[in-house]
């Protein structure tokens, strides 16, 4: 059977998105932990965490936005969420490699990433027939 919840014919907006709803609760986790980063990274690892994770969201929304219009614009959208998932595991190794966050923090934001990753590779592959 189908998984309803990730096909944005049946959904009204992009919240509804289980992919949305999971990249959006770990962004913000992200994001307070960006905060702790030092001084020195604030203006740029933590910066581009802090960038990589919202851009998730952000594109599934506008990409969902266009949608109606345009159903290659909201593929399109979500491929640049999908490369933005995988970005997030680079900077997380980088914070782990650098000692800002222990091993524990690091492996469940790469499976969390994965997770998302596999998520949006569905709902493209689903987008198709939309």
């Amino acid at each position: 059977m189908e998984d309803r919840s990730q096909r944005s014919e049946w959904v009204r907006g992009f919240e509804e998105l289980d992919v949305f709803r999971r990249a959006y609760r770990v962004s913000l986790e992200v994001h307070r932990a960006s905060l702790e980063l030092p001084r020195i990274e604030q203006f740029a690892l933590a910066d581009q965490l802090r960038r990589a994770s919202k851009s998730i969201c952000a594109n599934l929304a506008e990409g969902f936005g266009r949608q109606p219009v345009s159903k290659p614009e909201f593929r399109r959208f979500v491929m640049m969420a999908l490369g933005s998932a995988d970005e997030m595991q680079v900077w997380t190794l980088y914070c782990r490699d650098l000692g800002y966050m222990g091993n524990d923090v690091a492996e469940h934001w790469r499976g969390e990433y994965r997770a998302i990753a596999r998520m949006l590779t569905a709902l493209y592959r689903g987008s198709s027939d939309i």
